[in-house]
Formats: C-alpha cells, structure tokens, sequence
C-alpha cells in the first residue's frame, strides 16, 4: 500500500536558535506512522532529502529533515568546525525527537535515522545514546571513533558505502562494520564496487530500496506480529 504525501514544516524553539523541520508525511487520518529522521551531509543539502523523504513517506513512513545548521548558523561544515558544532548538533537531534515522538500521526515506539555522509555520523552517534531511536541507515558516513568506547547499545543499522569515496574512506564503513560485530548488533553493510561519495543513479536505486526494505523490517509493528503496517483504526 501506497499513500499520497503531504509537505509541511515544523519549527523546533528549545534550545536556542529554532530549527526548522521540512516533514514528509503519508495523508492518512486517524493513522499513527513510523518516523524517519533524515540528515543531510556537510553540504547543508536538507532540500536534496526530498528525493529520499518522499518515497519513504509514500511507503508509510513519516519523514522529518531538520536543518540542524540552523542551530549553529553554519551553511557549509568542514572537518574543524564540524569537530566543533558536533555536541550542539547532537543535543538539537535529541530535541528534535522529543518533537517527532510527540506528533500525533508518530508512533514513538517506532523511530529510525537516516543520515549521509556527515548525516551519517550524527545518526549513528545519536543511536548510541538515545534509546528512542530503533533502527539506523547511514550513507557514506561511519561513527566516530572517539565514541567507541563509550557505546553501551546501537539500534540494528544499515551501512551504505561506495568503495572508491575519496572523502570519507571505506574503511570507516568497515570500522562501523567491526564494531557493530563485536558488540553483536544486527546489522547490514553492502559496499557498492566502483562509486564514490555519491551514487551513480543505479547504485542509488538500490540503496534507496534496501533502506525502505530496512525500516519496514525493523520498525515494523510492537505487538511481534512483524507485518510492516500503519497502526490506528
């Protein structure tokens, strides 16, 4: 089942600077939705999560892109001032699902993270820490090393990865990867021969529908019955 989708915008006002939230969401009345928290890279790109927001929202997933940029006034984020926003960033993400979780078509027993490239270390790094979060995607990106010690619990995540990215390497995946391993957490990895940072349009497909594919298995329904649906009447 397909729904139509709905565009709107949230605003965020804890914390400091408000935080605008574009929100994808399946019209559905009385229906309560899985949420997506998408997360957009160093680049500032929340209007190119459309093209990912929208399909997840038509496949029954509530979809919420915060400009997290918008808390620390950045455009573009590089290594040093990515470093340096990290902690305030994180702690807007966590606002951000207490507003997510709080939203009448949410079920707040069933929220997943997506994230791409630096979207990608802030979704596994918020999983790390917030139980809320239920299952992880991260494209491109990887978890900081730094907190490896300190994890004591991660969702089941999918890694997504282009084997030539010649801005965060493989081996960050695979860092991802080993980690996940050892600490025996449910998990994915496809690394894709021959891409970079970005996709090439079939490589990108195919991420796109293992992602969806992912959120259903795991956000699926509380009551074990393991049948991805919408609940409500």
């Amino acid at each position: 089942m397909t729904f139509p989708v709905a565009q709107s915008q949230l605003s965020l006002v804890k914390g400091g600077t408000p935080i605008l939230i574009d929100a994808y969401q399946p019209e559905a009345i009385g229906r309560r939705f899985p949420a997506v928290i998408g997360l957009h890279g160093s680049g500032g790109g929340h209007d190119a999560m459309a093209a990912t927001a929208k399909p997840l929202a038509a496949e029954g997933f509530a979809v919420f892109v915060p400009h997290y940029f918008d808390r620390t006034g950045t455009t573009v984020a590089d290594k040093a001032s990515s470093i340096r926003n990290f902690p305030l960033w994180m702690k807007a993400l966590w606002d951000v699902t207490s507003l997510i979780a709080d939203e009448s078509a949410v079920d707040p027993d069933r929220i997943g993270i997506l994230g791409f490239s630096l979207g990608g270390y802030l979704a596994t790094s918020l999983a790390a820490i917030d139980p809320r979060v239920k299952a992880a995607v991260e494209f491109s990106g990887g978890f900081p090393r730094e907190m490896k010690l300190l994890v004591r619990r991660l969702p089941p995540t999918l890694i997504i990865h282009g084997e030539v990215d010649d801005v965060i390497p493989v081996s960050e995946a695979h860092h991802l990867q080993e980690l996940l391993t050892s600490k025996h957490i449910s998990h994915e990895i496809q690394i894709y021969p021959g891409e970079g940072h970005h996709f090439a349009t079939e490589a990108r497909g195919d991420a796109d529908r293992r992602t969806i594919a992912f959120f259903k298995k795991h956000l699926a329904p509380t009551d074990g019955s393991g049948t991805f649906s919408p609940t409500g009447s």
